[in-house]
């Protein structure tokens, strides 16, 4: 069996932790063999990274792409609990981000050809079969945000959300044709959502009838 990867991708408050649930317990009931990862990783670049995401320290938007980078490195070739191991066992990958959020969060600040320069490595180590973006009114994932009672992440605010949101469709232009990006109308019932996002999934994971 051939295990496949899936990014979840989207501005903050749009709701991925949802739909990974959703789809979590939809591919429970039908037994497929997966894991769910987030990025960044456990790792320490990776718990350094929460760190600078929650804003406990400060650094450079140079520096942060730079961490994630290595950060991502280590995440997809760990042999206890990396990406591609897990791939090579046959088992489907659901990661909470890959390298299209440090394409927008963090070039935000940077040259797009910067980032994408700086990500080749990670990108030809492995690019997900299809990377599901939500997309929803940065103005309401706002409220979500400000309706959390847990940390606030890095660029929180309703105008670097829309530059992210619109950072997010400059990289899928760019990569068109190397990436299968599946954009996903996030403003809608939660269900509905989820019912969509795994009929666009299911002929990755299931064989035709």
């Amino acid at each position: 069996m051939e295990g496949r990867f899936i990014a979840f991708e989207g501005i903050d408050g749009c709701g991925k932790g949802t739909q990974m649930e959703l789809l979590r317990r939809r591919m429970t009931e039908e037994a497929l063999p997966f894991v769910m990862t987030r990025e960044p990783s456990d790792s320490p670049i990776g718990a350094l990274l929460h760190q600078i995401m929650i804003g406990r320290i400060r650094t450079t938007p140079e520096a942060i792409a730079a961490l994630f980078v290595a950060d991502r490195l280590d995440h997809l070739e760990n042999p206890v609990n990396g990406i591609l191991p897990a791939l090579d066992k046959g088992l489907h990958v659901i990661s909470d981000r890959y390298y299209f959020s440090s394409f927008a969060y963090q070039s935000v600040d940077l040259p797009m050809e910067w980032i994408i320069s700086a990500h080749e490595i990670v990108r030809k180590k492995l690019r997900p079969a299809a990377t599901v973006f939500l997309d929803v009114d940065p103005e309401v994932t706002m409220g979500r945000i400000e309706e959390r009672a847990g940390t606030r992440e890095l660029f929180e605010n309703k105008e670097r959300l829309l530059r992210t949101r619109e950072r997010y469709f400059e990289a899928f232009a760019r990569l068109k044709e190397e990436e299968t990006v599946l954009v996903i109308d996030g403003m809608r019932d939660r269900e509905v959502i989820a019912e969509e996002i795994w009929e666009r999934l299911r002929p990755l994971f299931l064989p035709a009838d």
